[in-house]
């Protein structure tokens, strides 16, 4: 077999500050408390850089600042508004190979990744809620829609660029104003849209971005004088934010876990199914709240999409995120990794058997190789909870309604794929499986045009398309 030559992605192309202070205002500000944490490249354990963490008194500073200068930004045409939009979304074009090395240096996710699937999106969601900005009397929430206020926005650490734009773009386009706290192991693409923001002339204090932990976090979704929250994050999280804004007449849009059901019968296209589980569960490494981490194939060619689906992962490249052959990268901190460990320790003694390519991990870093489980109960927590890695657990069905039974027998309902020739059977699944976004002979397909969110313990609220401007809309 002919081996691949390192193709490394430049860093030279991004400048990192060793230290990062807080966005109010349109000024960089020190935090009150002083208070400064590293971040890590996860491939390396390497220091990227220093940040200040954000007190409550911080908070309320961006806080003041986001309300001061909504009353300008809401008053803007909406013309006037979306010129503002597609000026960070050409910035963001122009500036995307240092942002996408950035994202991976910090996330850990392959630089193909970032580059191709990251990047395109998030500049396309600007683009688009660009285009909606002065047509909102047209969105359906009634003639003269009106911004809510403040938004509060609280994001992970998977898809730190996307899932920022996935918030801002609608919250301005509508005319709010935003705090924005990114995940603390991942700020560094946070920080830099702050820079974007002020080479686009952004008025100031309409993006504000205080860095820090879940105290921060905390501090901002509490905070009284926001009139909306947006939180992308894991369900026990949610929960708590939802017991916090019950009764304070904010409104809140929840996208949280998954544990989604990729489903193959016997009739689908073997090869392409199999690219569509590798992509379901291994794209970033499983960090993906909608990843098909449930594959339920039909008992009758169990067998022969398995022995395809290893041979398949014998051929991936676990390694160096900026190398453009990686396709498996480093998992994005510790903490992580060992409940990715737990979780998967905890599936061989309940029972279900283990299987994994063989592949040398580094020696540094934070590494999971690709990891499949078969004989799995529905009762065996590795098909109950999300592991959040790249862990596949495999069950089978017999029949439809099989397949839709064990499908929704989870607390979760944000995703589900379905792999058939049979458009009448498609139909038939999608109506049943209760889940906020069915994807039919394919996976992991975003687009800006269109809504995604969940039902159940994945939250609710949708994000991205027409129906995602209603959650910063008083309507």
């Amino acid at each position: 077999m002919f081996e691949y030559a390192p193709a490394p992605e430049s860093r030279d192309v991004v400048d990192i500050r060793p230290s990062y202070g807080l966005f109010i205002d349109g000024e960089w500000v020190d935090s009150q408390g002083g208070e400064l944490h590293k971040t890590v490249n996860p491939a390396s354990e390497e220091v990227l850089a220093e940040v200040a963490w954000a007190t409550e008194a911080d908070v309320d500073r961006a806080v003041s600042a986001a309300r001061k200068a909504f009353g300008v930004w809401s008053a803007l045409p909406g013309s006037e508004r979306a010129k503002y939009l597609f000026r960070i979304a050409r910035i963001i074009q122009e500036r995307s190979r240092e942002l996408a090395v950035l994202e991976s240096l910090d996330n850990g996710k392959p630089i193909r990744e970032s580059r191709d699937v990251d990047l395109p999106l998030v500049a396309a969601h600007f683009f688009y809620y660009a285009g909606w900005a002065d047509k909102l009397g047209y969105a359906g929430y009634g003639p003269s829609p009106r911004p809510l206020g403040v938004a509060g926005q609280v994001i992970p650490w998977n898809f730190p660029l996307l899932m920022l734009a996935w918030k801002i773009a609608p919250a301005l386009a509508c005319g709010n104003t935003v705090v924005l706290k990114p995940a603390e192991t991942t700020p560094l693409t946070a920080l830099l849209f702050a820079e974007i923001c002020a080479q686009a002339d952004l008025p100031p204090g309409v993006v504000n971005i205080v860095t820090g932990a879940g105290q921060t976090g905390a501090a901002l979704v509490d905070h009284p004088d926001v009139d909306k929250v947006a939180f992308t994050g894991s369900t026990e999280v949610g929960r708590r934010i939802a017991r916090s804004v019950a009764g304070s007449g904010k409104k809140v849009t929840l996208e949280l876990g998954g544990k989604a059901a990729n489903i193959v019968f016997e009739d689908a296209a073997l090869d392409q199914a199999v690219e569509g589980i590798v992509n379901g569960i291994f794209f970033n490494q499983g960090h993906v709240c909608c990843a098909g981490s449930r594959l339920l194939v039909q008992e009758s060619i169990e067998t022969e999409l398995l022995d395809a689906l290893k041979r398949r992962l014998g051929t991936l490249r676990l390694g160096d995120p900026l190398d453009k052959n990686t396709d498996i990268g480093a998992i994005n901190s510790a903490a992580q990794l060992a409940k990715i460990r737990e979780l998967s320790d905890l599936g061989e003694a309940e029972g279900a058997e283990r299987w994994s390519p063989a592949c040398s991990l580094p020696d540094k870093g934070f590494w999971f190789p690709p990891t499949i489980f078969t004989g799995v109960a529905q009762s065996h927590r590795i098909a109950r909870e999300e592991v959040f890695g790249p862990v596949l657990s495999v069950l089978t069905f017999r029949t439809p309604a099989e397949a839709v039974e064990k499908a929704n027998n989870t607390p979760f309902g944000l995703s589900a794929g379905v792999w058939t020739e049979k458009g009448s059977r498609i139909l038939w699944m999608a109506s049943r499986l209760r889940a906020g976004v069915v994807w039919a002979n394919t996976f992991n397909r975003f687009d800006p045009t269109s809504p995604f969110g969940g039902y159940k313990e994945s939250g609710y609220g949708r994000e991205g398309g027409r129906h995602g401007l209603e959650a910063y809309l008083d309507v």
